[in-house]
């Protein structure tokens, strides 16, 4: 770093130490804020007290299998007993318990959880489902109540039918349909109201739909799984939101909702309205239970006009978040935006290019996805190639420069900066040389680096797919397990991690090599070499397919860079620039602007000597 650097951070450093000083609070002050943060340290203990007995009372609720004489007056409850029954398919397996007619088990048969055991997304005691509403004075929740349940029907095309039945009188009832067809992750779910409009209250103008999911940990990092698990939404025709993945968070949404998803990392239960939900109800909260992540929970009005008979038309998505199986089965609906591919400015990359060129890879390379990872990495660098050449080049033409510019610098003092970057200039013109060609190539490399980092920790393909020592390349892989926890590191060892950070330094001192030095370049190239250590904090905890892509990535660098300079001398190169001054320059609409720039600002300091 040059002087003036080291005097401005001394200068930060003094500011941040005397600003510290001047605004520490005086006695009174501090005796207001110790109170304060008493009062606040009592009030979140009674909060966290009454919560806590709330979900107690819930929990005893929830387990209570007894109905109380008023609600037996309503609803038809003698000679029924609670039992289960199974809908399932080649994909998912649902259970379903005739007290509250509702999914209480659901099951992926394709997938299993990190430490092999069936991948369940729902359990009895950890989700809630069921509707609320006024009838005859008494509030009614339908989890508490027994239905009827129907025969399972199958239909010539193999979908399986099950009705239950909320049976008040002969012929008033509220109805529960589930349809589940062959091959598929959709679970068609219906309520139906038959002559209900005398049991329900009068004034009743909804019927609340509630839904409520524990999301249970499936993958081996718990901490980097809860970055990927949360509440989303998408409005009718417009596009997909959420909720907070790192704070609890409650929310109404005004505008029309088509969809309500409980996210993980890889896999999703969503619930979708044939039309919409209106004034939906999301929550979330992140759960203090080992072995979950987050709570979710939804409250949906469905409007109720008290006809005889109203339909509630809506489907379930049990199943991963697969980009090709979201567009399949929701592509007009916004379905595949659960797939986090990074910032819209990115995101088309990974969208048109990489998933494509993935799934194509995938399908003639069984098995293998480190291989599949190495073709593509060896595909996005060839395409990249003209432009790594074009900023090597680009830098050793202002290496070989680089002696008529110490002349151009001792020639005109620092005190003389304007002149002395007019002259740089000219001899860039002259040279055919753009001092931004080393840097106008690798930032349109940038959005392709970060279209990657977004794709590899949310793609299902690589999930429990090894390679070489990483057992599963959609998490981190481990060599050893450390005695302690590193802060911001953790407590394994990332060995493709250090092979990304090892690349990326030996790939720093080569091209400390191929470019001019200067105290301003000492500079940055000090800050460089601290970017691979940050990586490897960073890291360590990331997918092992994506530590492995870098690795790889800059390993082809590496090579390319090795190769470029075997081919471009520097010599030769000094020969062209040298033929290329005697030759009438042509001026970039970038150097038009610059000399303009240039012009004006000795313009304004000639203005400003004058008035002096």
């Amino acid at each position: 770093m040059d002087k003036n650097t080291i005097v401005g951070l001394i200068l930060i450093f003094l500011i941040m130490i005397g600003f510290s000083y001047l605004s520490q609070p005086t006695e009174e002050q501090k005796r207001e804020i110790r109170l304060r943060d008493s009062i606040a340290r009592v009030e979140a203990l009674r909060m966290q007290q009454a919560a806590e007995q709330e979900k107690a009372a819930f929990d005893a609720a929830r387990h209570d299998k007894s109905i109380s004489p008023a609600l037996e007056n309503i609803f038809s409850q003698d000679s029924l007993t609670e039992k289960e029954i199974t809908l399932e398919n080649n994909k998912i397996k649902l259970h379903i318990n005739t007290r509250g007619g509702r999914i209480t088990y659901v099951e992926l048969k394709e997938y299993r959880t990190h430490d092999s055991l069936p991948l369940v997304l729902w359990r009895p005691e950890k989700s809630t489902f069921g509707l609320n509403f006024y009838a005859r004075n008494k509030q009614i929740n339908t989890e508490e109540l027994l239905f009827t349940p129907g025969n399972i029907t199958t239909a010539s095309t193999g979908e399986q039918t099950l009705s239950l039945k909320l049976i008040s009188e002969e012929g008033k009832y509220i109805e529960y349909l589930y349809t589940l067809s062959p091959d598929s992750y959709i679970v068609d779910f219906s309520i139906h109201t038959q002559n209900m409009n005398d049991v329900i209250a009068a004034n009743s103008s909804f019927l609340t739909l509630f839904w409520g999911v524990d999301m249970p940990q499936l993958e081996k990092s718990k901490d980097f799984e809860n970055r990927y698990t949360g509440v989303y939404y998408a409005f009718l025709g417009d596009d997909v939101e959420s909720m907070s993945t790192t704070s609890d968070e409650k929310e109404t949404l005004s505008t029309k909702v088509k969809w309500v998803a409980f996210k993980q990392q890889f896999f999703s239960s969503i619930l979708i309205a044939k039309e919409s939900f209106s004034d939906v109800m999301v929550s979330s909260k992140i759960s203090q239970q080992p072995g979950y992540l987050k709570q979710a929970f939804t409250e949906i009005p469905l409007s109720y006009s008290g006809k005889p008979s109203e339909n509630y038309d809506m489907e379930f998505y049990f199943g991963p978040n697969s980009y090709p199986v979201l567009k399949e089965y929701g592509a007009d609906i916004q379905l595949p935006k659960l797939v986090n591919l990074g910032w819209k400015w990115v995101a088309w990359f990974n969208r048109y290019v990489v998933i494509p060129l993935f799934g194509f890879l995938e399908s003639h390379v069984t098995g293998n996805y480190g291989l599949i990872i190495l073709l593509l990495t060896l595909i996005i660098k060839l395409f990249l190639f003209p432009l790594t050449y074009k900023s090597y080049l680009s830098q050793a033409k202002m290496r070989v420069l680089k002696p008529q510019i110490d002349e151009i610098n001792k020639k005109y003092p620092k005190e003389k900066a304007l002149e002395r970057q007019k002259a740089t200039m000219a001899l860039y013109k002259r040279a055919g040389v753009n001092p931004m060609g080393g840097c106008l190539p690798m930032l349109l490399q940038m959005p392709i680096l970060i279209a990657l980092f977004w794709f590899f920790p949310g793609a299902i393909e690589l999930r429990q797919k090894s390679f070489l020592w990483a057992t599963d390349l959609a998490s981190y892989d481990s060599i050893a397990t450390l005695p302690f926890t590193i802060p911001f590191y953790g407590n394994h060892v990332s060995l493709f991690c250090l092979l990304m950070t090892a690349t990326n330094i030996i790939y720093m001192v080569i091209n400390k090599k191929n470019q001019p030095q200067n105290d301003q370049m000492k500079g940055m190239q000090t800050m460089m070499y601290l970017m691979p250590i940050m990586f490897l904090f960073i890291f360590n905890s990331y997918s092992s397919g994506l530590s492995y892509y870098y690795f790889i990535a800059t390993l082809i660098t590496i090579i390319q860079t090795w190769l470029i300079q075997r081919y471009v001398n520097d010599e030769k190169l000094l020969k062209q620039i040298e033929q290329a001054k005697m030759k009438p320059v042509k001026k970039s609409k970038f150097q038009e602007r610059l000399e303009q720039m240039q012009r004006m600002q000795e313009q304004r300091m000639r203005e400003q000597q004058r008035k002096k």
